[in-house]
């Protein structure tokens, strides 16, 4: 590995710790919890005072809403996969099995962090609850949100789009990362901070080293040639 690649990594980690720091250390999270009390109470008051905003929140906070997110990264996937050999499809199935192992390991780890959060709607007191306005049954409280585990994989994804399919990757997952964690956030079932610190900080330290070593390239290598199927490269 290239000395500059490692500093890089390194840079990454340090933004990563320090990110995470500036939230954990301050007494109440110092500045971050100005930015979350303003942000929840922006869009906790406007589902009361326009109840087609929280039709809206409650829709794509309802469970069955994953599958569009779900959907929607499947469908860039898609993009790329119809423009590759069949040599190339089966390397594509060899990534998006290294992409899901890694979120889920990176999320397991990121929940050993010494942090116990509940969500804004069980912290604040007196606070409208999406699913009560509407009557639709929507993730709209947790008590443990932090770091944010649906932000988390969304990130994750955008990191592989960005490292196997290019920077336009990159921006497509971006946009599926921003329309899909939002929803979270406006119903008060996270706060901003449980994807802006909180999955951030995990993913630029994990998917650092995961990314930017060879790491992730051999694990896609041995997938490929391990998976049975046709297409298998030479040894």
């Amino acid at each position: 590995m290239r000395a500059s690649r490692l500093i890089t990594i390194l840079l990454l980690n340090a933004l990563g710790v320090m990110l995470f720091l500036s939230w954990y250390l301050p007494p109440d999270h110092g500045f971050w919890f100005g930015i979350d009390k303003a942000i929840f109470y922006g869009f906790n008051n406007q589902m009361v005072d326009h109840h087609g905003f929280a039709v809206l929140v409650a829709i794509t906070n309802f469970r069955g809403f994953d599958v569009v997110s779900l959907l929607a990264m499947g469908l860039l996937y898609l993009w790329f996969w119809r423009r590759e050999t069949p040599q190339g499809r089966r390397r594509m199935l060899a990534i998006g099995i290294t992409m899901l192992l890694s979120a889920v390991i990176l999320n397991q780890l990121g929940h050993l962090l010494p942090v116990q959060h509940s969500s804004p709607t069980l912290f604040f007191e007196n606070v409208h609850r999406v699913s009560e306005l509407t009557g639709i049954p929507a993730k709209d409280a947790s008590k443990d949100s932090f770091p944010g585990d649906h932000g988390m994989m969304l990130i994750i994804f955008t990191c592989f789009m960005w490292r196997y399919f290019g920077f336009r990757a990159f921006l497509a997952g971006l946009i599926i990362t921003v329309v899909f964690a939002l929803p979270r956030v406006m119903a008060g079932a996270h706060w901003f901070t449980d994807i802006a610190v909180g999955s951030l900080s995990v993913v630029l330290v994990g998917m650092s080293w995961c990314l930017l070593t060879p790491f992730s390239d051999k694990v896609v290598n041995w997938l490929n040639r391990s998976l049975p199927g046709k297409y298998k490269p030479h040894a």
